[in-house]
Formats: structure tokens, sequence, C-alpha cells
């Protein structure tokens, strides 16, 4: 009885340590979000766009209105945290909306429809021949728009024109999951509506490919079957600033062609050790012939991953709570998943790839030699502990509200900084292990170069797999399955930055309070798994002690 007290009392303890003042308000917003778009699904509708645009600037007034000054240092984090992810829901949703409305007309006949779907929520009552007779004749129009498609202009973009057939086909799907309601439950319904629901469907979902395909002046596929989205300068300018990223795309790139650099002259020195003199692509290729038989693998990944737990706590570098430990587990990455993870994924569980018997011998070949010991041992404990294990176990015991914040400058910018500091501090064994950490951070180098020249427009999908099979010497199937991760992925046009760039500015930091003498290494690690996710430049405030401005913008030049 006594010890179950003991930890409620300290659970208590390390709850109101992580609080702030912001706590009540930044949970109960993400409460209300969430139950807002429970609501309203339709997410390309002028109702959903009305009601978020209220929501978020209604809580952005509420938190304008509090005593910034009054507020604890950790508040005052919290309060620039919430402050910049409000301004920038809003300033998203104000580029979808004008995205949405561009091509708006395009569902001009759904007024009825959504009305049907706003009825439905409160479960009105419909009047069933009437709706049967609204439904023919909104078909009759969506018909008579997919008509008209071959006499009216074709939008400028295939990506316009996959916006216009998404908002067709969300109408469809709202409309149906409200159909499916009242269909078996309502007699009326059911007698009358079938026949015009089924055609209303065909129709939208007819009108839906023809516009899908109605463009011109734009190629969708440059030869390797990658379909992405390409979002501009003007867009990249507007996500960097609310990352807190104070550089232009076009100085990141330099910055990434910087680190290559550097890279490649690591690289030529393991090259010539291993006696290949200057070619150390050929030193690649021979390290990649270090892979494991198919069977062996898995219990090498178990090994490479308690060997790094062991490094960093036998050397006290961080803090890794027991359980945090115990409570990992792998599983393997099936061959259609390969095909955009061709490498680890990790996290509580650390997910391997490796050859399954339906793969073609090619990808087999490809998979074996592109998951060697010596790759893997730079990313295993990218994916488990220091790395990303580690992270998500302390973030659901610390500053939980904060979870809201995520950033993959943090997420992907830790893991990678912790690649940076084992190189330091000599964890490869020899140039065989060096040669697997550089190809990595040459990689993370590449990812930044193809994703933004991507999204400028500056360069193409088999342009992207072909830098990496060429200057970091990936194998194809593995480059082209990068590359359809960047693109095709559920990933932010930022994400393939944010392994490198977040680690520099961590390790900028680190440059800032650690080797200047401020702060120990352990209490440095400590103290920022202390606080959960948030763009680094607010975490370095936290960190140096420099408290925050209430209005807060992006002005760190960590690269400098």
């Amino acid at each position: 009885m006594r010890k179950t007290l003991l930890l409620i009392l300290l659970s208590l303890t390390v709850s109101l340590a992580s609080a702030t003042e912001l706590v009540k308000i930044i949970e109960t917003y993400q409460a209300d979000w969430g139950a807002l778009r429970r609501l309203y699904t339709n997410n390309m509708s002028l109702e959903y766009f009305d009601r978020m645009e209220e929501f978020n600037k209604q809580y952005l007034e509420d938190l304008q209105k509090m005593n910034y000054n009054g507020l604890s240092e950790d508040g005052k984090i919290d309060y620039v945290l919430f402050r910049n992810f409000l301004e920038k829901e809003v300033a998203e949703l104000d580029l979808e909306r004008r995205a949405f409305e561009e091509i708006s007309s395009v569902v001009a006949f759904g007024v009825p429809l959504e009305e049907f779907v706003i009825g439905r929520r409160r479960a009105k009552i419909p009047e069933s021949q009437e709706l049967a007779a609204t439904w023919n004749e909104v078909a009759d129009k969506v018909d008579a728009q997919r008509e008209n498609l071959s006499s009216s202009p074709k939008y400028t973009s295939w990506q316009k024109a996959d916006l216009a057939a998404s908002a067709v086909e969300r109408l469809d799907r709202v409309v149906e999951e409200a159909y499916n309601y009242y269909y078996d439950y309502d007699p009326m319904f059911t007698w009358w509506m079938p026949e015009p629901w089924k055609r209303l469907d065909e129709s939208m979902k007819a009108y839906a490919k023809a516009l899908r395909e109605h463009y011109t002046n734009s190629v969708k596929d440059d030869g390797s079957g990658i379909i992405g989205k390409p979002i501009g300068r003007e867009a990249l300018l507007n996500q960097l600033a609310f990352e807190m990223i104070a550089y232009s795309p076009e100085e990141l790139i330099a910055e990434a062609e910087k680190q290559f650099a550097w890279c490649e002259e690591e690289m030529l020195k393991a090259s010539n050790e291993l006696g290949f003199g200057d070619d150390w692509k050929a030193a690649l290729e021979m390290v990649k012939e270090t892979y494991l038989p198919a069977g062996e693998w898995p219990a090498e990944v178990i090994r490479l991953a308690e060997e790094a737990t062991e490094y960093v706590e036998s050397r006290d570098l961080i803090t890794v709570p027991p359980l945090a430990k115990e409570t990992w587990r792998t599983t393997m990455i099936s061959a259609e998943r390969q095909r955009v993870s061709p490498f680890f994924l990790g996290g509580e569980t650390i997910q391997i790839s490796y050859p399954t018997s339906e793969m073609s011998h090619e990808d087999k070949m490809m998979s074996m030699r592109g998951n060697n010991p010596h790759f893997s041992r730079a990313t295993v404990q990218h994916e488990l502990i220091p790395g990303h294990h580690l992270q998500q176990f302390m973030n659901q015991r610390n500053m939980t509200h904060r979870r809201m914040f995520r950033t993959p400058f943090w997420t992907e910018g830790w893991a990678l900084y912790w690649e940076f500091i084992l190189w330091d501090k000599g964890f490869p064994r020899d140039a065989k292990d060096k040669i697997g950490m550089l190809f990595w951070r040459m990689h993370r180098c590449a990812r930044i170069i193809f994703s933004l020249s991507y999204h400028l427009e500056e360069m193409t999908p088999q342009e992207c797999i072909d830098l990496l099979v060429n200057k970091v010497g990936h194998e194809p199937a593995n480059a082209e399955a990068e590359v359809r991760r960047s693109f095709e992925g559920r990933y932010g046009p930022l994400y393939q930055i944010a392994y490198m760039i977040g680690a520099l500015e961590i390790y900028s930091l680190r440059d800032e309070v650690v080797n200047s003498g401020e702060m120990g290494e352990k209490e440095f690690h400590d103290l920022i798994m202390s606080q959960n996710a948030m763009p680094i430049e607010i975490l370095r405030a936290k960190v140096t002690g420099n408290s925050l401005k209430r209005d807060h913008k992006a002005s760190w030049k960590f690269l400098d």
C-alpha cells in the first residue's frame, strides 16, 4: 500500500513539474479540434473552412489577451509555441481555402447534398420522395458539367485538376456516409433512394475521373512513376518560417552541398585506408557485400541496438530509463512497404527491411546490400536508443501537452544529431564503419538538395533518383523507394531536410552551451528529452535561459 501511494505521489509531482499556465488551454484546444474535425468531415467545403478558421482565430484572440509578462519562462515558451501553431493553422487554412475557391465551381451542384449531410448529423427525417427527385436533378447537373468539360479550358496543371477531382470525391464520400446512415433503418428512404443514389454516385465518380484528366502544360509523370506535388518557393518560405528556420531554400541547399563535400573528404580517407585509393565508390561497394544471410539479420539488429545503448550509458551521455530498454521490440517490413521504406523505421518497434520470398532476385540482393551491418550500425541507434524510441518514451512522460507542436526538425534532427556525436566520439570501429556512417550522412545531405530542388520545381523525381544513385551510391531500387517515400508518402515538404538541418541546429546549440562549459553533456541531453517536441529555436530559449519575446519569429543563424 505504501509503495502504491508513493508511486501516485511521485506521478503527481512529475505531472505538476511538467505543468505550465497554458496546459489547460492547449489540451482543451486539442480536444475541441478533434471534436470539430469529427463533425465537419468534408475538409473541402466552405462550411469546413469557415468553422475551422473561426475556431483557430478565436483561440488566437483569447491567447493574445493573456498577460504574457506574468507567465513563467516555461509558460512563455508554451505561449510562443501555441501562438506560432495557431498562426500556422490560420495561414494554411487560408491557402487551402483559396486553392479550393479556384476550383469550387466543380461542386456547384452540391448544395442539396450538403443540406442532406447537415440534416443527417441530427437525424433529420428526410422527405424521401422529394429527395429522390432532387438527387436525380443533381445527377443531371453533374452529367452536364462532365459533358461540358470538352469545351471548357483545361487546368494549367495536373495538381489543380487533381484538386478539383478530390473535391467531387470528398463530397461523394460524405453523402455516401449519410446515405448509409438512413438506408435499411428508414423504410421510406430505403424504398425511394437506392436507384437515385446509385445514379448520383456513378455520375460523381465519372465526373471526378474526367476532371483528373482535364489538364495541360504540366508533366505528371517524368517516367519514374512517382507522382508528387511541388509546392513552390513561396510556400517553402512560409513553412520554413513556421518551423523557425531563418534561412532560404537556396541557403539550405548551399549548406547541404558544403556538408556533402566534408563527407566526400572523409570518404576518401576511409577508401584509402581500405586500399581503394580515391575510388570511394568501390570501397562503398565492398562494404555493401558484407551483408548477412536473411535468417541471421534480425539477431544482428538486436545486437547492434544493445551495443549502441551500452555505448551511451557506459559513457554517461544520457539517462536511459530501464523501462525504455525493456519495452522496445522488432518486426519485419513487408515487400510492398519496402517499396517506400527500404531501410529501418523506428520507435518503440524497430521495423526491419530485408528480402521476402516474393521479391525478385535483384530486389533481394539490393535489400541485403543496402541493409548491411556497417550501414546499419549507424542507424539502429537512430531508431531506438538514444534516438526515436527514447524520444517517444520521454514524450509520453514529460510536457505531454506539447506533443501537438511536434516537428521533424526536433524528431529527426535529434536522432541524426546522435550520429554526429557518435562519429565525434569514435564510435566507428574501423574504415568500414566510417563508410557506413558517411553513407548515411551523405544521404541526408542529398535529401536536402533533392527535396528542396523538387519543390522549387528545379528537379524531377527521376533526377532525384539519379542523384541518390550516382552521387550517394544507393542501390537503384532503394533510391526509387526513398524518392517515392519523399513525394508520395505522408510526409510534409520539409520532412526530408529536417534530418540534417535539425541535427545542425542541436549541434550548434551544443556548441553554445556544452562546448563552452556552461552545461554538462548529460545535463544537456536530459534537458532536451524533458521538454517534448518543438522547433529547435524555441528549445534554445529553454536551454540557454534566454527569455522569448511575445512575438518571437525565426531569427537564429545557427549555420553561421
